[in-house]
């Protein structure tokens, strides 16, 4: 399989990035307006937010929701598809928690420090024992890998 069709590429590019997964994160099972995502997400720009918002309703991952008031009111919400992102953003989140035990927060990468009430909104919650799922070995040399492999 060549690259350029690598289904973890296509998935990485649609849900990747430095602000969609906190978005996703923030929309799973709630509805939410543009001012409260913004709240939610310190350091996100509203041009950003708007950029990556419809980004996400193009993919059809996010739903907006438009009602006749004035001032006009717009909530998002994870669209069906959207809610099939699930399991992935657990496994990653379960992933990120095991990582961070392992080899602690990189310290580097943050340009400036977040707001400490703004931070205490966006901390990973504690492991549930939904989240707590081993993640799949992967082991290359295994017949069902090279299977699956050859099927796609």
């Amino acid at each position: 399989m060549d690259h350029q069709n690598c289904p973890v590429k296509l998935t990485a590019s649609i849900i990747g990035g430095k602000w969609k997964p906190p978005l996703l994160f923030c929309l799973e099972g709630k509805t939410r307006r543009f001012c409260e995502l913004q709240r939610l997400i310190p350091g996100l720009t509203k041009k950003m937010l708007t950029q990556h918002l419809r980004e996400l309703e193009r993919d059809g991952i996010v739903h907006r929701k438009v009602y006749a008031e004035v001032p006009p009111r717009v909530e998002y919400s994870l669209t069906r598809h959207g809610e099939s992102l699930k399991p992935i953003l657990k496994l990653m989140s379960a992933w990120g928690i095991r990582h961070r035990a392992r080899y602690g927060v990189p310290g580097a990468r943050s340009k400036k420090p977040a707001t400490p009430a703004a931070s205490a909104e966006m901390q990973v919650p504690a492991p549930t024992p939904s989240m707590a799922v081993p993640l799949p070995r992967l082991a290359a040399g295994s017949s069902r890998f090279r299977e699956n492999k050859d099927a796609l």
